[in-house]
């Protein structure tokens, strides 16, 4: 399946931002190499000796499980078709596409309270879960917002992609512009197909009826009352639970996403600066080039090379603001995208947390209790299923999110540079063109 991304408004028509897909490129390391687990990371929950558990308890292997179950073996890994631009080395994974979505065709509707968006979301599939082998419907931004909220809450353990945000700067950003909406158009199909890629995910039932539903406010209104109260639980499970200290390995996972988000926030500021610098620059060229045309009016002898340099500058001009909508509308928006990325998965890795200190807790209360027990209480077993649970899923989505992240960087770099190299191009064969028009001159003279 193609992903798209998201971009920011430019000067031209918004372009396709390049595709992601997770094939594993076997040139570039794994950021968290060596840090599986393997070493120490089991021990971190391991039950103190001072805690004193009663013999049928202490019996019960109560270590938090770390390992997890292998990400090869929990689930094929997930792939994004990449339609119209060049395929990377790697072939992807022997997996079936099965669902496929689509946004597109933008339509604005002015009512008498708001004016608003929506959206075409077209799916085909061949699954079972669904009735019709293709459905078409409209969706609003807020409808999507919905969608990714049902699955924090339903997918707990897995990591849901990033919307892109909703409010925009008034007089700064005009969100029923063309380009605005391009921009969010993309950035929603991109957000439909990493999920529909997903192999947990893509079969939620709620993503079922985001697809089909013809009217999704029925859904919403009875999901009111049911999200008061997980909303209820959930602060009722992690509240007065402190963590002693993350295993080594989601130790390793967080402090890699601390730096990634740092250093990519760095360049997304630096970056917004060129394109500014570049912006005024290409407003100086503007005023420069026609100088010269004015000039060549007075110039009878010189006319014709000064007409020859202010084409030349217009031509520079062109490029540069080529150079400068490729920017905004392709890589600017990426990192903006995984800035978001690097702060969902730190939310999954908190609740991870949470569920180890409770989980902990829970083996204090039973230690403190000094009594024999045949058997571990059935709670405390339960929460050990519930980390072990995060730490498959999570570590099975980091491996699908580093894939994700190095196809679309590796992707976005050859397209940085690539556009770069056309700038310059350019530029040079405007210069170039003007040199025959100066020769002739001095030939003549």
């Amino acid at each position: 399946m193609a992903s798209v991304g998201g971009g920011y408004s430019g000067a031209t028509t918004p372009k396709p931002l390049p595709s992601s897909g997770p094939q594993s490129l076997r040139d570039i390391p794994h950021p968290l190499a060596g840090s599986s687990g393997e070493e120490g990371a089991g021990d971190a929950l391991t039950p103190s000796p001072d805690l004193g558990l009663p013999r049928g308890v202490a019996d019960k292997d109560l270590s938090l499980p770390n390992g997890g179950t292998p990400v090869g073996t929990l689930s094929p890994a997930s792939s994004s078709s990449l339609l119209n631009r060049l395929q990377l080395d790697d072939d992807i994974d022997g997996e079936t596409r099965d669902l496929f979505v689509i946004v597109d065709d933008p339509k604005k509707h002015v009512c008498t309270m708001e004016t608003y968006i929506t959206y075409r979301v077209t799916t085909k599939t061949t699954r079972a879960e669904f009735d019709l082998p293709e459905y078409s419907i409209r969706r609003r931004y807020q409808d999507f917002d919905w969608l990714r909220i049902k699955l924090e809450e339903s997918q707990p353990t897995h990591l849901i992609p990033p919307l892109p945000e909703k409010f925009v700067m008034k007089g700064v950003v005009d969100r029923f512009s063309e380009e605005f909406v391009e921009t969010r158009r993309k950035a929603l199909d991109k957000f439909l197909k990493r999920i529909a890629d997903h192999p947990v995910l893509s079969f939620n039932e709620h993503f079922n009826v985001f697809l089909t539903a013809k009217d999704l406010n029925a859904y919403k209104k009875q999901g009111m009352a049911l999200l008061s109260k997980v909303g209820e639980s959930v602060k009722y499970v992690t509240g007065g639970y402190k963590l002693r200290s993350r295993p080594l390995e989601f130790a390793a996972i967080g402090d890699y996403l601390d730096t990634f988000s740092l250093k990519l926030g760095t360049i997304d500021r630096i970056a917004q600066r060129i394109i500014k610098e570049e912006v005024e620059y290409l407003v100086e060229l503007r005023e420069y080039g026609p100088v010269y045309s004015t000039w060549s009016g007075l110039e009878e002898e010189l006319a014709e090379p000064l007409e020859g340099v202010s084409a030349c500058i217009g031509n520079c001009c062109t490029a540069l603001e080529e150079l400068t909508d490729d920017m905004t509308d392709d890589f600017l928006p990426v990192l903006r995208e995984y800035i978001l990325y690097a702060e969902s998965m730190k939310n999954v890795l908190k609740k991870r947390d949470q569920v180890q200190a409770e989980y902990e807790a829970k083996l204090e209360v039973v230690a403190l209790k000094k009594e024999d027990r045949p058997k571990v209480p059935t709670d405390v077993e339960k929460c050990q299923d519930r980390v072990e649970c995060f730490n498959a899923d999570l570590k099975a989505d980091m491996e699908r999110w580093q894939n994700n992240k190095r196809q679309d960087f590796r992707q976005l770099l050859m397209g940085m540079a690539d556009k770069n190299i056309q700038y310059y191009e350019k530029c040079l064969m405007a210069w170039e063109s003007i040199i025959p028009l100066l020769q002739d001159k001095q030939e003549t003279k």
